[in-house]
């Protein structure tokens, strides 16, 4: 038998704890001396003792803990229990970070606003250029729905054109436009230009459209140098650029990714958006 200091220091909680996983019926003492009232436990109990504390530090009510030991689920099933909800919290915690990031962003961007001159906004013709594309469909304009759409477009148009055997005849593009479903969402195209007298057919058979994209008679553009998570700065300041200059936005960005290296911090990224005069 344990005294109830020592299975509270085998178990890694306070007396306190134990006492009150007592008053509960949670864990009752294999013992109680009936004249000093002292609690003793059986090293045995260290087990039930390592669900409740598990159970409870993936987020379950102490009602709860007792009802899933309570209906002696075995061990196996009580493993799947934890790793389901071990998946949730790190779902959660992924979910928590990505808004951080965002939220950090945001305030960077507060915090460089003016610091972009409209002198670095060149206004430009942007020729047409031919080039092989995939298209998918993003729920919302917003970062965290556009990244995990865009990344795989790129990777799985490149993995295609390797299989044609068709290299890249200048940098890559995304362009966006509404699906039209009045719900928001985004149509993103991602494209790799490709030799001139690249054909349908080739991308017809491997899987992939050769289409031109059309010609833009004037875009407002700027240079973004940085993780496009950090473009929200960039992108303002061609807003700015835009009203202040007597244009009217004719339509999405364009993004041309000029330097892609390993680190995004190191990427050079144009943003090219339409206009025309208002």
């Amino acid at each position: 038998m344990l005294n109830i200091g020592d299975f509270a220091k085998h178990g890694r909680v306070s007396v306190r704890m134990l006492r009150h996983y007592d008053a509960i019926g949670l864990i009752r003492p294999a013992r109680v001396d009936p004249s000093s009232g002292y609690r003793c436990y059986q090293a045995a109990q260290l087990a039930r003792l390592n669900r409740v504390i598990a159970l409870k530090e993936l987020g379950f009510t102490l009602h709860q803990v007792r009802a899933v030991l309570d209906e002696e689920v075995d061990p196996a099933e009580l493993r799947g229990m934890l790793r389901l909800r071990r998946a949730e919290l790190a779902a959660a915690m992924a979910a928590d970070a990505d808004r951080l990031a965002r939220v950090e962003a945001r305030l960077r961007t507060i915090e460089s606003e003016g610091t972009m001159s409209a002198q670095d906004v060149v206004v430009k013709r942007l020729p047409s250029v031919r080039a092989a594309e995939l298209a998918g469909v993003a729920a919302s304009y917003e970062p965290q729905d556009i990244g995990p759409v865009i990344g795989p477009l790129f990777e799985e148009l490149c993995g295609r054109l390797a299989a044609a055997g068709v290299a890249a005849a200048g940098p890559s593009v995304a362009r966006y436009e509404d699906t039209g479903d009045g719900d928001g969402s985004v149509l993103i195209r991602v494209a790799v230009p490709v030799a001139a007298g690249t054909g349908p057919d080739t991308g017809e058979e491997h899987g992939f459209e050769v289409v031109d994209l059309p010609a833009v008679e004037a875009a407002a553009t700027v240079v973004h140098r940085g993780s496009m998570d950090e473009s929200l700065g960039s992108f303002q300041a061609l807003a700015r650029f835009i009203e202040e200059s007597g244009y009217r936005s004719a339509g999405y960005a364009r993004e041309l990714y000029l330097e892609c290296p390993e680190d995004l911090a190191d990427w050079v990224t144009e943003l090219q958006e339409p206009v025309v005069r208002d």
